[in-house]
């Protein structure tokens, strides 16, 4: 497996919502994200994406 950028049509870098907020931020509504880091197989074309969580 190789490290790859995964990319939106627009060439923005893709995101996952991974819950609430705590604070204003939260009674607002507005969640905390995290990147995402992709892998593929040069061989099969297997792709799979992990969350940044750190």
């Amino acid at each position: 497996m190789e490290a790859t950028t995964v990319r939106t049509q627009e060439g923005f870098s893709l995101t996952v919502t991974t819950g609430k907020r705590d604070g204003l931020l939260g009674k607002l509504g507005i969640g905390n994200t995290a990147g995402i880091d992709a892998v593929c197989c040069p061989e099969c074309g297997l792709l799979r994406l992990y969350a940044d969580l750190e």
